[in-house]
């Protein structure tokens, strides 16, 4: 029997991938006398992210099909297809209102409502729908992204004669349970009829599976029909696997104490400890005269998460010991206590109390207190986030008055004349003449020191800001910066210019090494030669050879003043001049040797550079090039002293082709001037073409090798051509581009 009057056909999509979602459900129903029940199927689902649609809303790939079995047979009585659910959201509500919900939390609750005439039998009817998938990031069971759910209720015989109606649950559970925190849940129902009630923990069952491509098989994600509730005597609908230890049906999440259900009054307790998202099972046993009617399964999804306070105390300490904010005023017993405390929207009163001793306590109700403590002493104070209501948070605070300490220094040094400066501290604490513990120098220039009257060298000059901080046994810090006008001329003065032999004409780089100057001091250069500089560290060309005398003379911006003189710093040995000519000047394949002429001045010897091709020691070389195109060819000519100079001149070897064209030939076989081809040199030409036209205007031989000859007949495999004259067409290009082309005759003779 197929019941389908209420509801009509359903319409079967095949989805391209199953889509985790399913969080929970449960059915129930209502006798409305006469066989006529009304059934309500209620489903949970995840929609936040990607999660599937409930069967039969939107664009759903499935409209939701329910099966009824009849007894104990595996044959489907009746499928059930009740339209689209009405869908609406389930709020995250959580036990502890003082903790706020973490984001991005989605449930919505799908009810599908309909109503079958079953006809008494002495039978039990069950009522079945499976599907698939449960989400993929559950914590307590196996392989949870491909385990499905079954959702089931059995109309037992004794419940239709009784007319019975199923107890319904009073309440969704929390969708967030806080981590830590108790859970507090009435998982009550009511029964219409007035029935006992029994609660417990249960298994919930799988049902369906992970395939795609047989959606509605019974490894399906939407299993049609639904499977049986009984093969071969047995249960149909396995549990789901639990993760053992440390989960199953009776301790399905991590928890101290554990998870436990009142069978007397549904109440739910625990306190989860581990964060994840958890399947847990309730059934509901219904009792008429000792005779169980109806049993109600819900199963569903607690996510244990952790929850922020909606309201956590905080103020700006110094540091925090044993909980309890360390507030320290040095030296200042009136202090200003800034309020960090969070979240402010939930903070309705503040309320700040502090022991000033003596039984004299101040409170204060502002989101800031500045308060004047009697002096030096330990002051316990407390701020409280709205007072005597159940969402309060408390600071335990700390209020340390120090004495002053105050950070002081001397220094002293050459002005005029660079040596080291010497710091000498005169910081005092009120804690006592020993009190301080740290000093911490930094000198303006990049350089630190932790001793108490350290010295410094510096190595440049400036208005230097020297900062001392320093720290007393209390953890009181202060600071003092003083500048330093450090404009001292260098003590000695030290250049390094290289290399202190050269030849003419020498660059020679003055590299002062003496400290401290810059540019903002007056440097003036005397190099021997008659020529003078300025500048730190100048560069000098000396002309001619010589040994040169160096002075410098150096005047700080405050006006010190100091020279000295290098004696004989730099010797400049005489250098000679390269140069040559060669000849011939134009250079081919066809001309590649060249004579080279010297024109050196004042060389001992000599060294030339053909290119990669060769070299020669030779006054006046003579070298054939054995390959063109451009080389350079070098001259290094060295003098007694040993110096050296160097002439460059760049040849080019041209690459050249040489081609002509006979006037006749005699193709007669005699073995004498049979064929007829141009003669000549084509090495390096391309895109060679070599034509032979009759008088008749007609292509008789064509070839692209320049080697190639005509023999005198049609394209060398024809007839033999007759007697006379032929014009000859020949283009190429030549290596370095050019083209060529040249039109000429031939005379066959015969």
């Amino acid at each position: 029997m197929r019941i389908g009057l209420l509801f009509g056909l359903a319409l079967f999509l095949v989805p391209t991938a199953k889509a985790a979602h399913i969080i929970g459900g449960e059915i129930t129903y209502v006798c409305n006398g006469g066989d006529s029940y009304t059934f309500t199927l209620k489903m949970y689902r995840d929609c936040a992210g990607q999660g599937a649609l409930f069967d039969g809303a939107g664009n759903a790939p499935f409209d939701l099909q329910l099966s009824i079995y009849q007894g104990d047979s595996n044959q489907e009585f009746a499928s059930i297809n009740p339209g689209a659910p009405v869908v609406v959201p389930v709020n995250p509500e959580i036990s502890n209102p003082c903790l706020i919900v973490p984001p991005n939390v989605c449930v919505e609750e799908g009810t599908y409502v309909f109503s079958l005439n079953l006809p008494y039998t002495g039978e039990s009817y069950h009522l079945v729908y499976q599907r698939c998938c449960r989400n993929n990031t559950i914590t307590n069971i196996s392989n949870p992204g491909d385990t499905g759910a079954t959702y089931t209720m059995e109309l037992t015989a004794e419940a239709q004669l009784e007319c019975n109606s199923s107890p319904t649950f009073n309440n969704f559970p929390p969708i967030i349970i806080c981590a830590g925190e108790p859970i507090d849940f009435d998982f009550s129902a009511t029964d219409i009829d007035g029935d006992e009630l029994v609660y417990e923990l249960c298994v919930p069952y799988t049902g369906g599976g992970p395939d795609t491509d047989n959606a509605f098989s019974p490894n399906g994600v939407a299993p049609n029909p639904d499977l049986p509730p009984n093969t071969n005597g047995a249960n149909a609908y396995p549990p789901v696997n639990f993760i053992d230890p440390p989960y199953s049906f009776d301790s399905p999440l991590n928890g101290n104490p554990g998870l436990t259900i009142d069978p007397n009054t549904g109440f739910m307790t625990g306190v989860p400890t581990n964060l994840g998202q958890y399947v847990v099972g309730v059934c509901v046993k219904e009792y008429r005269n000792g005779e169980l009617l109806s049993v109600l399964r819900r199963d569903f999804q607690f996510n244990v998460a952790n929850c922020e306070p909606t309201v956590v105390a905080d103020i700006r300490e110094d540091f925090i010991i044993d909980n309890t904010f360390q507030v320290i005023s040095c030296g200042d017993s009136v202090v200003t206590m800034i309020n960090e405390s969070y979240q402010a929207q939930f903070i309705d009163e503040y309320q700040w109390t502090f022991d000033l001793g003596g039984g004299v306590i101040e409170n204060y109700s502002s989101e800031d207190v500045t308060v004047e403590f009697p002096g030096v002493g330990t002051y316990p104070g407390q701020l409280v986030l709205n007072p005597g209501t159940n969402c309060a948070d408390t600071a335990n605070i700390e209020v340390n008055i120090y004495p002053d300490i105050v950070a002081d220094f001397e220094f002293e040094y050459d002005t005029c004349i660079s040596g080291p400066v010497l710091f000498t501290d005169l910081s005092i604490s009120g804690a006592g003449p020993n009190a301080i513990t740290d000093w911490a120098w930094d000198f303006g220039d990049g350089n630190s020191r932790t001793d108490q009257n350290p010295d410094h060298l510096y190595m440049i000059p400036g208005n230097l800001p020297v900062e001392l901080r320093v720290t007393d046994i209390n953890g009181c810090e202060d600071s003092l910066t003083q500048e330093i006008n450090y404009f001292p001329v260098p003590a000695l003065l030290v250049v390094d210019p290289g290399d202190l032999i050269v030849c003419q004409p020498a660059e020679v780089f003055f590299d002062n090494l003496s400290f401290p100057i810059d540019e903002t001091y007056d440097v003036f250069w005397d190099f021997g030669d008659g020529n003078f500089g300025q500048g730190v560290s100048p560069t000098h060309v000396f002309e001619d050879p010589g040994v040169y005398t160096v002075s410098l003379e150096i005047t700080s911006p405050i006006g010190c003043y100091t020279d000295t003189i290098f004696p004989n710093l730099i010797e400049v040995l005489p250098s000679p001049v390269a140069g040559f000519d060669y000849s011939p000047e134009e250079l081919s394949n066809f001309n590649p040797t060249v004579t080279f002429i010297d024109e050196s001045i004042d060389a001992e010897s000599w060294k030339w550079e053909f290119g990669p091709f060769g070299v020669s020691f030779l006054t006046e070389p003579v070298f054939t090039f054995p390959d063109t195109g451009l080389v350079d060819v070098l001259q290094i000519v060295t003098h007694l002293s040993g110096c050296k100079d160097t002439a460059v001149a760049r040849l080019d070897i041209e690459p050249q082709v040489r081609y002509f064209l006979p006037n006749a030939f005699t193709p007669n076989t005699d073995g004498v001037n049979d064929s007829f081809r141009g003669e000549g040199v084509m090495e390096g030409a391309r895109d060679f073409t070599f034509q032979i036209w009759n008088r008749y205007g007609e292509l008789i031989f064509e070839t692209n090798d320049p080697y190639e000859s005509w023999n005198g007949r049609k394209f060398n495999t024809g007839e033999m051509a007759p007697a006379g004259n032929y014009l000859v067409v020949v283009a190429y290009v030549e290596p370095r581009g050019q083209q060529i082309k040249i039109n000429g005759y031939v005379t066959l003779i015969k």
